[in-house]
């Protein structure tokens, strides 16, 4: 008695496996077509949720979302990052050289990528320039 593989056996008890002049044939990549997903249906019916989100989307989320502080007896709503933002510039100006370094590091990229201010005069810019040129000749040594 000749075996044949459990598959083929099933396929051929179905009726499913045809002669060579039939229209469909099971082997390797062609399941019986009793177990093939049928017409609309997922293979993977549960997927990804509708409304998922992203780590870029729940990061915006948290940055973007309004948090209370104490400032001067007032309170007041600000975004987190601003809070983090004043946070660095509170540390800053008490002394902490690798706050001030982020701050000016961020506001000289903010600057590149900003388009050219048009409200400064001259004389403001060249003073602005120096200030930034002094604090950093300053920061420079306490690293």
């Amino acid at each position: 008695m000749s075996r044949t593989p459990k598959r083929k056996r099933l396929a051929s008890r179905s009726g499913e496996r045809r002669s060579s002049r039939g229209t469909y044939e099971v082997g390797y990549a062609r399941p019986p077509k009793r177990t093939q997903f049928k017409a609309g249906q997922s293979g993977n019916p549960r997927g990804r949720p509708k409304g998922a989100k992203n780590e870029a989307t729940i990061l915006r989320e948290i940055m973007t979302r309004k948090v209370d502080i104490r400032e001067n007896g007032r309170t007041r709503k600000i975004s987190v990052l601003t809070a983090i933002l004043l946070k660095f510039t509170e540390t800053a100006l008490k002394g902490d050289a690798k706050s001030a370094t982020f701050l000016l590091n961020r506001y000289g990229q903010a600057e590149r990528d900003a388009p050219p201010a048009e409200g400064l005069s001259q004389d403001d810019r060249q003073l602005l320039d120096s200030y930034i040129r002094d604090f950093k000749a300053r920061t420079k040594g306490t690293k």
